[in-house]
């Protein structure tokens, strides 16, 4: 799975993802009318103007990027009638050729975190016939209980050809309350890393592995660190632009083939058009300036690598 990654941003030359984590907020007046005089002011409703919101963007970008990552939060917030959503949304996404990253930051032990892999990257035996549930290429795992935690999304990976990326350093603020302190002299973070690279042993795929890492743009040394650590783990870097990543910040993130990382930007995507930069679009347009922010990031991205 890391291969067909590496071989669309090879191909579409952006190393990056969109963020697809919709706030009903992030949709244009326009959307939500139609959708709630179809099915009310109702949780179907907003799920369908995030459908429609979603499905525009995808059309507007899918030439132009290698992957998505939507947020199973933004789905889960309307109940099963977001889950549907999203759902849907992987399928298009796949459809459209794209590699989808589930972002579900999940984590268990034993059969529970067996039963989690099975549903995002797996598949499940319903009596003579066998079914994906969600179906995504990649998913985000906390491995804050360890192997015993990690070790059933690495076996299902092996099993059914997917990928994961593990959180090692995130972008948000207060990440170093745990991420960063010091165990036997060493920050945490460190140890987390090590580990990675150990799952990730077991699931190489040329010079990379299925496994990888979540490490924000935000912390720029740290990336440099962990870049050094784990020379054949791709990152998967959030942070971006929305939350004060820059491209000089990523550019520790990428090896020195310009491979290594897949940056991701959510809100500074799919919500551009509310932008000063890209307010000349409108709402009515929301998904052309969605389209042109991705251009530009990109071209941002590339001028450091």
């Amino acid at each position: 799975m890391i291969r067909q990654l590496i071989e669309k941003i090879q191909k579409t030359k952006a190393p990056i993802c969109v963020g697809l984590d919709p706030m009903l907020s992030y949709v244009p007046e326009h959307i939500q009318a139609a959708a709630f005089e179809q099915y009310g002011e109702t949780l179907e409703g907003a799920a369908e103007a995030i459908w429609q919101f979603n499905k525009e963007i995808v059309d507007h970008t899918f030439d132009l990027i290698p992957a998505v990552k939507p947020q199973i939060a933004m789905y889960e917030q309307f109940g099963i009638e977001g889950l549907k959503v999203y759902k849907r949304t992987v399928d298009y996404c796949k459809e459209k050729g794209l590699v989808v990253i589930g972002d579900a930051k999940r984590g268990d032990i034993g059969s529970t975190s067996a039963a989690y892999a099975t549903g995002h990257i797996g598949s499940v035996q319903v009596g003579s016939k066998t079914y994906s549930g969600f179906d995504t290429d990649f998913l985000t795992v906390n491995p804050y209980l360890g192997t015993d935690g990690v070790k059933p999304f690495v076996d299902v990976c092996n099993s059914h050809d997917r990928g994961l990326f593990v959180l090692v350093k995130t972008s948000n603020p207060s990440s170093g309350e745990f991420q960063d302190r010091l165990i036997d002299g060493r920050p945490l973070y460190e140890w987390v890393a090590e580990k990675v690279v150990e799952w990730g042993n077991a699931s190489m795929d040329g010079d990379y592995s299925n496994v990888g890492a979540v490490v924000g743009a935000t912390y720029p040394e740290m990336s440099r660190i962990l870049r050094n650590l784990m020379p054949h783990t791709y990152f998967l870097v959030p942070g971006y632009g929305a939350q004060g990543g820059t491209a000089e910040d990523l550019k520790h993130c990428f090896n020195k083939d310009g491979l290594g990382a897949v940056v991701n930007s959510s809100r500074g995507i799919i919500a551009a058009y509310k932008q000063e930069k890209y307010k000349k679009f409108g709402a009515e347009n929301f998904a052309e300036a969605s389209r042109q922010a991705v251009m530009d990031m990109v071209a941002d991205i590339n001028s450091v690598l």
